[in-house]
């Protein structure tokens, strides 16, 4: 096939060069991206020129897309497609959005470590971020492996977190931040969902931490007790020796597994630059209460 793939952390993450997505790719090309995925869980595609058509068309080519993109004032929705996210900092004429526009306010939940879609009964497999504008400074995205922070847990910790189940909310995320602007019916949109807070990753079969800032309690924990834990996880899973960081060049297409990754996007001078970057995300196969434990 022509292609080479090359590690970019020591514990996962690699680049994947000599292919260019924008025609339709062989099924044998689908399943190697597929398998690297499984095995380093963050995949980095660099120079793929897309447009809209045909990021949308490769998307496609590697599973259901997610039916709906949980976003505030849908109705000033930019790109050419519903199932695309927009994560930029434009409002829809292309200027860059005003400071105090609500939906910049809630974008900035993007900086907090999170898994996409966690907040959703069936959560997102993988996303696809692909570089349009990027800033002459900042903007790096940080990925953190959830399996190498498995393994690293004492024996004890494994075992009492094994069974839990938290629930998720894109309402517990904007809290920490101070954002409550939700209409009524955001509030019945964004309801908590149960996820299991131990999944086995079903492409490697290894054990993985389901974390997200999404999360505002563990079921049956009183919720102080429960959100102290969390907090530890996060710390102890966020450690430098399990985090990738990622310097967006133009053109990069970025695809992460969201069962077995925390990403957070680190900030820039939103501003007075612009930076365009477009999502599609894959649907899991079945809400984590559902699948293999």
């Amino acid at each position: 096939m022509g292609f080479e793939i090359a590690p970019l952390h020591p514990v996962f993450a690699a680049e994947i060069t000599g292919i260019d997505l924008r025609q339709p790719a062989e099924p044998s090309l689908l399943a190697a991206i597929e398998a690297a995925l499984n095995r380093y869980a963050v995949v980095v595609i660099r120079d793929q020129k897309f447009d809209d058509d045909q990021q949308l068309a490769f998307a496609q080519s590697m599973g259901p897309l997610e039916p709906s993109v949980a976003v505030v004032d849908s109705h000033r929705h930019r790109l050419k497609y519903r199932e695309m996210v927009d994560i930029s900092n434009l409002e829809v004429d292309g200027s860059i959005m005003r400071a105090d526009d609500r939906r910049r306010m809630f974008n900035f939940g993007n900086l907090l470590w999170h898994s996409d879609s966690s907040f959703k009964s069936t959560p997102a497999k993988h996303s696809m971020l692909h570089a349009r504008v990027v800033p002459p400074e900042g903007g790096n995205t940080e990925f953190a492996d959830m399996r190498a922070a498995w393994d690293a847990l004492p024996e004890a910790t494994k075992t009492l977190i094994e069974p839990l189940v938290c629930d998720h909310s894109l309402i517990y995320s904007r809290a920490l931040l101070g954002f409550d602007d939700f209409t009524e019916a955001e509030r019945d949109e964004f309801a908590p969902v149960p996820q299991r807070l131990v999944r086995r990753h079903a492409g490697s079969g290894r054990r993985s931490i389901y974390l997200s800032s999404h999360i505002g309690l563990i079921r049956g924990w009183p919720r102080p007790e429960g959100m102290v834990l969390i907090r530890e996880l996060m710390e102890h899973a966020t450690q430098r020796q399990f985090v990738y960081s990622h310097p967006w060049r133009l053109h990069d297409l970025v695809i992460w597994d969201n069962r077995c990754t925390m990403h957070r996007a680190r900030p820039f001078d939103d501003k007075r630059y612009k930076r365009d970057m477009r999502r599609l995300t894959l649907e899991d196969s079945a809400p984590t209460l559902e699948q293999a434990a």
